[in-house]
C-alpha cells in the first residue's frame, strides 16, 4: 500500500480561515456536521470565521487548543471535489483533513502508486496541488489515530520540555536510573534545584493529561 500527502490550494471556509496565520484545523466529517481540532495562536479569529461561514454549535477549550462542533458539514458548501477523484482512482482518504496556511492537506492511500499519480492529475486539473510526500507502507495502524496526540498532551514551557527530554534521553526513567538531576541540570545549563523544579512540573502536567485521557 502507498500513501501520499497532497497540499491543495482551495477556496473554502476552513482553508481561508487559516490563511496568513499560524493556526491549523484538523477535521473529521460526520456528514451533518464537522468535528474540528483547532491549534495555534489565532484560534479566536479562526473560530469566528468558521462560525460566520459554517456555524458553530459548541466549542470546548483544552488548554492551548480547542475542539469545535460545527452546525453544518463543509460538504454542504460544495467542498466535495476530492471525492470523485478518490473513487475514480480507487484511493482512500485517511482522516483527518488538515487545513493550514490557506490550503487543504490530505493523506491518501492506494494499493498501487499509479493510482495516487492519477488522483493528483485529476485534482490538479482545477486546483494547485503540491505533493508533500509519497511512500510505501507496511502497515497503516500507526497512521490512523482516533484523535491527534496534540489533542490531549499538555503544553510544556521550553525549559520544562528541555529538562524532561534531557532526563529521558540520559536514562533518568530507566530502572535503575542512569543519571542524576545534577547531571541533567549540567546538560541543559541550569542549577540542580531549577532542573528538578522544571522536571517535576513537566511530570505533573504529563501525568494529569494522561490520567484524564485514560
Amino acid at each position: 500500500m502507498y500513501k501520499a500527502v497532497f497540499r491543495i490550494q482551495s477556496d473554502d471556509p476552513y482553508s481561508n480561515s487559516t490563511a496568513n496565520n499560524n493556526t491549523s484545523i484538523e477535521l473529521w466529517c460526520n456528514d451533518h456536521c464537522d468535528l474540528l481540532h483547532v491549534t495555534g495562536e489565532r484560534q479566536d479569529d479562526v473560530v469566528a470565521y468558521v462560525n460566520s461561514e459554517v456555524g458553530v454549535q459548541e466549542q470546548i477549550r483544552n488548554g492551548s487548543d480547542r475542539t469545535v462542533i460545527t452546525e453544518a458539514c463543509l460538504k454542504q458548501h460544495g467542498e466535495s471535489y476530492i471525492e470523485a477523484p478518490l473513487a475514480a482512482n480507487d484511493c482512500l482518504l485517511l482522516p483527518p483533513l488538515r487545513y493550514e496556511d490557506g490550503a487543504k492537506v490530505v493523506r491518501v492511500l492506494a494499493l498501487d502508486s499509479a493510482n495516487l499519480t492519477a488522483f493528483y492529475a485529476d485534482v490538479a486539473d482545477e486546483h494547485t496541488v503540491t505533493v508533500e510526500s509519497k511512500k510505501e507502507l507496511q502497515t497503516v495502524a500507526s497512521e490512523t489515530p482516533v484523535l491527534s496526540v496534540g489533542s490531549f498532551l499538555p503544553t510544556l514551557s521550553d525549559r520544562q520540555r528541555a529538562v524532561f527530554l534531557a532526563a529521558h534521553n540520559q536514562g533518568y526513567y530507566e530502572i535503575p536510573r542512569e543519571t542524576t538531576t545534577a547531571e541533567i541540570a549540567e546538560s541543559v545549563g541550569v542549577g540542580r534545584r531549577t532542573a528538578e523544579h522544571h522536571l517535576r512540573r513537566a511530570e505533573e502536567k504529563l501525568a494529569d493529561a494522561f490520567a484524564a485521557y485514560l
